[in-house]
């Protein structure tokens, strides 16, 4: 795939079919936005392509806003990729770019700058400056630039529209198995493995500890049964977030039991997939009563794998399975 961070200078891409967004999560609705994308491309011989932009306009336009993201950059580039896309063009999101009519949007991004041909986007897609322009004023616009639209219907589950902001406020309310049904995937967070307090292993519960991006979206806190991946292995394990309320708290810190593991896993890299959501987080009056719930804890989370298809906890990053399309 082909990466552009600014409007090409030379000749247009051939027969560029486009889709234009900022695709954080890449949930199942994406994937049909892009599926569409490029197979149209492939039926006129030409070019798939989307149109993104960094920093992420809320962050220009609301300054200070705290954002909270469902991917990493470099995971929604792997995504693109994997699906077909030939041509990313992320342009740099500026109070000017944010500023441009509708109008000017059409002609000087799409028409002069990519030199588009086709375009697909969702019913609800807006545009230009204040998002005063719609579906209806891109494809008037589009026939005087001489490409076509294409409008897209949106993927619902149980009646619902699949978004962004619906798997957000999913995940925030501990709903991880609605939400991998959105991603098409389970939701997972990555990192190194830091040092904690060692506090699990001398409780007979040895935890890999990592620290969670600040601008990642974390589940709720609490109990989960979820797939770890390690050392180009997929493991049963069980996860907690949060602060720890029975030994005084602390900071908040995802920690991850591998199931019949004991090896150190300090400085390796391990990826927590969240597979069901068991309990919430609990404060308990004496470490006794904590260890029988961590044992109920952990049966359930073993109940819950049981015959799981780790093939269905790829990642993007670091799987080469194909994403489910719908």
């Amino acid at each position: 795939m082909k990466v552009i961070r600014t409007l090409p200078t030379s000749s247009h891409a051939s027969h560029p079919v486009l889709t234009i967004g900022n695709f954080d999560g890449q949930h199942v609705g994406h994937q049909a936005l892009l599926s569409r994308v490029v197979t149209m491309a492939r039926q006129h011989n030409g070019t798939s392509m989307v149109l993104t932009f960094d920093p992420h306009p809320a962050s220009v336009l609301c300054p200070g806003v705290s954002l909270q993201y469902l991917t990493l950059n470099a995971e929604k580039f792997d995504f693109f990729e994997r699906l077909g896309i030939k041509e990313l063009v992320i342009l740099e999101f500026t109070r000017q770019l944010a500023s441009l009519t509708p109008e000017e949007f059409v002609k000087t991004i799409l028409r002069d700058g990519l030199g588009i041909r086709e375009v697909l986007v969702g019913q609800n897609f807006v545009f230009g400056t204040k998002r005063s322009g719609d579906i209806h004023d891109l494809e008037r616009l589009g026939s005087e630039a001489n490409f076509q639209v294409h409008s897209v219907p949106p993927v619902q589950i149980e009646g619902e529209i699949v978004s962004s902001t619906r798997i957000r406020k999913l995940l925030q309310a501990g709903h991880v198995k609605m939400a991998a049904q959105c991603l098409g995937r389970p939701y997972s967070l990555a990192g190194p493995v830091i040092h904690g307090e060692q506090r699990g292993g001398k409780l007979g519960w040895p935890t890999a500890n990592l620290r969670m991006a600040q601008q990642r979206v974390v589940p709720a806190d609490g109990i989960y049964a979820t797939m770890a991946y390690v050392a180009g292995e997929w493991w049963p394990s069980i996860a907690y977030i949060g602060s720890r309320p029975t030994f005084s708290g602390g900071e908040r810190m995802l920690e991850v039991h591998l199931f019949d593991q004991t090896r150190s896993l300090y400085g390796q890299h391990v990826q927590v997939n969240f597979i069901e959501f068991i309990r919430g987080d609990q404060q308990f009056s004496d470490v006794e009563r904590l260890l029988q719930q961590m044992e109920r804890d952990g049966a359930q989370a073993r109940r819950l794998l049981q015959g799981w298809d780790h093939r269905l906890s790829q990642s993007s990053s670091l799987q080469s399975i194909p994403f489910p399309i719908c």
